[in-house]
């Protein structure tokens, strides 16, 4: 079984590579300034090579018609990413594998804070030993028109963390859903900022600290940053959670779910927590033992009662669950809005590799879902045992492409 599992992962490697053969190394690509529809002259491009790290590979700037080329060994073989560098901001685009165009959307800048507003703030507690690992979620809408991006070099999304608390890690994405691991702005008082283009459409910003857990116990000072009305808290049921204003909501995939309202204005609370839960992982693997199939893990859960009506949110995406390695593990969520009751339903997001129908009969969809699980690996968001399961039932749907 080994040695066939070894000689389809060189199959798929092959085929993913073929359909790109004829235009491997070679590939054109145009910047597009969408804020005014017109394409952007002179902009400075650069190709990248995801594989290993992120390594430039290769530059170049787009001619009067905002057009460019690139010649690169790479390229047609491996996942790549072109980046467009417009006015000092770094606007991104993935090139999957067999892909010998692109286009780089690219957008006028806006410095006003009311370009962005944030529906929702997820915040996720997991207690490790003698300290508390919080993880926050920040949905970052940008509605404005004409579409702009809203960036300032000096910081435009701050956070403030609670005392003691250690930073491990801040990471933001836009709406391709690709995360990049942001530098901290410090601005003193356990305030921090990220300098990141929110391009219009959903982005996020995710944030990665730890507490002391002393006794199995800890109060934490949530602090919501732009106006959110509501902030839902998620911990392991051997926990204890009290609030002011708090409620429980529900309970996904063994974890229980708080919603925190305000009376008035939105101000910071403080939540003390205490009790133990087992390792993430391991919670996941008694889930993964409980008998249900792949296809069956796509239902819904969990409904939330109809007082969470309020948060529309599409998604929740990339809940984080846990970090390691200096890096922080997620896991996908989604939330659908019932249009019938009203109802919010929890649900686990499909596999990248095993749910989706279309990669179940087209060769190119498989190859648009497995350079989706590259990136996701290259960018650290998903944990090794994860993306040898995820990769190992995108074999399984090319053992049945290859049967025919």
């Amino acid at each position: 079984m080994n040695r066939w599992i070894g000689r389809i992962s060189v199959v798929l490697a092959a085929l993913v590579a073929a359909s790109g053969v004829a235009n491997a190394g070679t590939m054109q690509g145009k910047v597009v300034n969408v804020t005014t529809g017109k394409p952007a002259a002179s902009v400075e491009v650069i190709l990248i090579q995801l594989q290993g790290s992120m390594q430039p590979v290769a530059n170049t700037k787009t001619n009067a018609q905002g057009e460019f080329t690139f010649d690169n060994p790479g390229i047609g073989a491996q996942p790549m990413l072109v980046r467009a560098v417009y006015r000092g901001v770094n606007f991104h685009q993935p090139l999957p594998p067999g892909k010998s165009s692109v286009q780089v959307d690219v957008y006028d800048l806006s410095a006003d804070v009311k370009s962005i507003n944030v529906p929702s703030h997820l915040v996720i507690f997991q207690p490790n030993g003698s300290t508390l690992t919080v993880a926050e979620q920040f949905l970052v809408r940008n509605e404005t028109k004409p579409p702009m991006a809203f960036f300032r070099a000096d910081g435009n999304f701050q956070v403030t963390l609670p005392e003691k608390a250690t930073l491990r890690q801040i990471a933001a994405s836009g709406p391709s859903g690709m995360p990049v691991v942001q530098a901290p702005i410090e601005l003193g008082k356990n305030r921090y900022a990220v300098a990141f283009a929110f391009r219009p459409g959903d982005n996020e910003v995710r944030l990665a600290y730890e507490v002391p857990y002393s006794g199995d116990a800890a109060t934490v000072k949530i602090s919501p940053s732009y106006g959110e009305s509501r902030v839902i808290l998620v911990a392991p049921p051997g926990m204890t959670v009290t609030a002011d204003h708090l409620q429980l909501t529900g309970q996904e995939q063994g974890m229980n779910l708080y919603e925190h309202s305000f009376s008035g204005a939105p101000a910071a609370f403080t939540v003390s927590l205490s009790g133990t839960a087992p390792p993430p992982n391991d919670a996941r693997g008694g889930m993964e033992g409980s008998g249900q199939s792949g296809e069956q893990q796509g239902t819904p859960i969990q409904v939330v009662p109809g007082r969470l009506d309020g948060l529309k949110w599409y998604v929740l995406g990339a809940l984080v669950i846990a970090f390691a390695g200096g890096g922080f593990l997620l896991s996908r969520k989604t939330v659908e809005v019932n249009a019938a009751n009203g109802a919010v339903e929890i649900t686990a997001a499909p596999p990248l590799a095993s749910l989706d129908k279309e990669a179940a009969t087209s060769l190119d969809a498989l190859k648009d879902l497995i350079f989706k699980l590259e990136l996701r690996r290259q960018a650290g968001t998903i944990s090794e045992a994860d993306y040898a399961a995820e990769r190992a039932k995108a074999e399984q749907i090319l053992r049945r492409l290859v049967r025919g």
